[in-house]
């Protein structure tokens, strides 16, 4: 049983580890406790030298004290979760809103919100160069063990980062093209959106809360994104038919309007290669090398 002063102990030592604190004060808002408590535990290892009074670590003191720490506490009670996972929730939370604005800018055929998706994929590669940043920092300081898996968040930074380029494949189809796609097409798009959507949140969930368990819903919505994928490129098929060969815009905008469609499938891929990786992190599940397009 780990005792919560140890506990504390060790996300007080991992705050001062990566983030950098100024004062215990920035540590106790870091970790939602009091300033009083953060000096009662700090205490002992500041007259030890552990800790150095500008809130630097001993490294090799640390390594000392690691062993007391590291079969009590689970890995999800490390900083670097602490701070990567905050990013990759917040990395989640913003591609899931670049997506809601790219879908309705196609749903309305807004230019401006198709811009403002556009732009907002630039904060999305942003956070994925913080996050990718971030690990390296971690693995560099502290290359024990535990931090083995501290790799697999720069996979999870990546797919979201593939998800926000889809995102801007449906947002360039407003700003690019002359035609808007009809209510037919209108219909499956919102519901592929509808799928993406609760795939991103299950899949996140997954990862970030080890939630293997959700891996079956979110196969289950992959199906049903198939199925709604198929019906979309048929009613597109059947548009063609009744479009002359010579009107080659017309052409190019069931083309780019194609695009659109299996961006919707890609972003379900996607979480599906999430809740894989997921699975990795956090029950040592090991992944497929095959691609996922050469599976049955």
């Amino acid at each position: 049983m780990v005792s919560k002063s140890n506990r504390t102990l060790k996300d007080i030592l991992d705050v001062i580890l990566y983030m950098n604190p100024s004062t215990q004060q920035e540590i106790a808002d870091k970790l939602g406790i009091s300033r009083r408590y953060v000096t009662k535990l700090m205490q002992p290892l500041i007259q030890e030298g552990i800790v150095k009074r500008s809130y630097m670590i001993d490294l090799d003191s640390y390594e000392q004290i690691a062993d007391r720490f590291e079969n009590n506490i689970e890995s999800s009670h490390h900083s670097e979760n602490l701070l990567i996972t905050s990013m990759l929730k917040s990395m989640r939370d913003h591609v899931k809103e670049e997506l809601r604005i790219s879908v309705e800018s196609l749903l309305e055929n807004d230019y401006s919100k198709a811009d403002e998706a556009l732009k907002m994929d630039f904060t999305t590669n942003t956070i994925f160069e913080k996050v990718k940043t971030s690990v390296e920092t971690v693995v560099s300081i502290n290359q024990q063990s535990h931090f083995s898996k501290t790799v697999l968040y720069n996979e999870i930074a990546y797919d979201l980062e593939r998800i926000g380029d889809y995102c801007g494949h449906i947002a360039k189809f407003v700003v690019n093209d002359v035609y808007e796609a009809d209510d037919d097409l209108l219909y499956y798009i919102k519901k592929m959106y509808k799928l993406n959507e609760k795939m991103i949140n299950y899949s996140m969930e997954a990862f970030l809360k080890g939630k293997i368990e959700l891996k079956d819903d979110v196969m289950d919505l992959e199906e049903k994104m198939h199925e709604l994928q198929k019906n979309s490129l048929g009613e597109i098929a059947t548009q063609m038919v009744e479009t002359s060969f010579d009107d080659k815009e017309r052409s190019n905008y069931y083309i780019y309007i194609s695009r659109v469609v299996k961006a919707f499938e890609r972003i379900g891929d996607i979480c599906v290669e999430i809740v894989d990786t997921a699975g990795e992190f956090h029950k040592n599940i090991p992944r497929t090398i095959t691609p996922r397009t050469f599976r049955e």
